[in-house]
């Protein structure tokens, strides 16, 4: 059998990222692949050296709109081929950086005015400048074009799910235990509240570069061209870029940005944690059952099987995102003095925990769609566990000054098995209005769910 190449490539990669998921997540590979990070490197030389030609220095007199164009163009065209072109370069310097300036050299050949400035491309930049900026451009995109809406996806199923099912009561369980009844909109909109809190920490995350030089200074930059005002320019070109300028830094920008960002987004993935262990849950006590698929085997040797597989596919993603994501935002902070080179390596990961984090939400949205509700299960839930009315009627006893209403109830429920006869024939005896004794008799577990369904249809 003749494999193609890209069967081959999936079959043999180390990571089921670039393997088995890899169709996926073709959305996130282009805004955080190793030739992403190439594009945004292209991306930063050009508005760096644009930049520098508006500067008016004697050396270097300000660029045609024609150069500038086609400046941009190199940016604007950038795809795998030139990605290619840039490898090819950085295995004979042995310096990423450092190929992208000769890419960039050989891309302006033939244009008499760019050539003649050529030397002034990566002019008093450290790697940094470029990588750092490259950096922060990639996360905005990653965050505001793929991790953001796909989380606003899974939120507005979570809304939808909480607003049809906002009264239909269920049974609570605190400790596994029967409890309070709640009604299963409200559980769906306690997640929707804790989803959109943490969605907008990510949100407002402000993402820094730094362009000041080998240790952030402009130490170099001054000696050249001392009348120039740099920080000002550098917080322009930054700024211009769409990022927050940060004028304190060693050779890298400190990355405390950086954690902020994966800290939130690992405090998000726990909550769908949360969640997919909750309906899995439920699942399994059989309150929800899960939308068939034509041809899908459940177990390979018990056929009665529909495991609930999105839901521990999206909590498996989820935990080794965050096991990434926790590193990132605990290492990348530290550096060596003015520089080390532990951050580089590392940065290389960020798609992969971006990664991991895009196939949970896609996962949990495809078991989310499979979920069907099962009324009958539920009400025989709550039938069951009459008991769970005791915290209503001590309560009722309380405010009407009956002696020992806790101890009362406790004797009577804590342990034991009773049923709603039992019940009424207490709440019958009890020295309460005869009002408040009917409300409590017409009670129901059922019934019994204070706010739930107006909290879940307003959220």
């Amino acid at each position: 059998m003749e494999l193609s190449e890209e069967t081959r490539f999936a079959l043999g990669a180390l990571s089921p990222l670039d393997g088995r998921y890899a169709g996926q997540l073709v959305a996130l590979r282009e805004l955080i692949s190793e030739a992403a990070f190439m594009h945004r490197r292209v991306q930063v030389e050009v508005e760096w050296l644009i930049a520098l030609s508006d500067l008016g220095l004697p050396e270097l007199p300000r660029f045609s709109e024609a150069s500038r164009e086609r400046l941009r163009d190199v940016v604007s065209r950038f795809g795998m081929a030139q990605a290619a072109q840039i490898k090819s370069i950085e295995a004979r310097t042995n310096h990423d950086v450092k190929a992208v300036e000769y890419f960039l050299k050989d891309a302006v050949k033939g244009d008499p005015e760019l050539e003649a400035a050529s030397e002034f491309i990566h002019f008093a930049c450290t790697s940094e400048d470029i990588n750092n900026t490259s950096h922060a451009l990639m996360l905005s995109a990653v965050r505001d074009e793929v991790i953001v809406p796909s989380i606003e996806q899974v939120i507005g199923v979570l809304r939808g799910l909480a607003h049809e099912h906002a009264a239909v009561p269920m049974l609570s369980r605190t400790h596994g235990q029967a409890a309070s009844p709640t009604t299963v909109g409200k559980e769906f909109a306690n997640v929707v509240a804790r989803l959109e809190a943490a969605l907008g920490r990510i949100r407002a995350v402000r993402l820094l570069a730094k362009m000041n030089g080998a240790v952030g200074n402009f130490n170099a930059h001054l000696v050249a061209c001392p009348e120039v005002d740099w920080e000002a320019h550098a917080r322009g070109v930054v700024e211009s870029l769409g990022l927050a300028f940060n004028p304190y830094t060693i050779q890298i920008e400190p990355h405390d940005y950086m954690a902020e960002l994966f800290d939130a987004l690992a405090r998000l993935n726990t909550i769908l944690i949360d969640l997919n262990r909750d309906v899995w849950g439920y699942i399994s006590m059989g309150f929800f059952r899960q939308k068939l698929k034509a041809g899908e085997v459940g177990s390979s040797t018990m056929p009665h099987k529909v495991n609930p597989i999105d839901f521990e596919n999206s909590e498996g993603n989820l935990g080794l995102a965050n096991a990434l994501l926790r590193h990132l935002a605990e290492k990348l902070p530290i550096s060596r003095w003015q520089r080390d080179l532990t951050d580089s390596t590392v940065l290389r990961n960020m798609g992969v925990a971006f990664g991991h984090s895009l196939l949970a939400y896609k996962a949990c949205l495809r078991g989310l769609a499979k979920l069907e509700l099962d009324p009958i299960r539920l009400a025989a839930d709550l039938a069951a566990n009459p008991e769970v009315l005791a915290e209503a009627i001590q309560t009722v006893m309380r405010r009407y000054g009956v002696e020992n209403p806790y101890e009362q109830l406790k004797a009577l429920t804590r342990g034991q098995s009773i049923d709603a006869d039992s019940l009424a024939r207490f709440v019958a005896t009890l020295p309460i209005p005869e009002y408040a004794r009917a409300r409590l008799q017409a009670l129901s577990p059922g019934d019994y769910i204070g706010l739930a369904a107006e909290f879940a249809r307003r959220v």
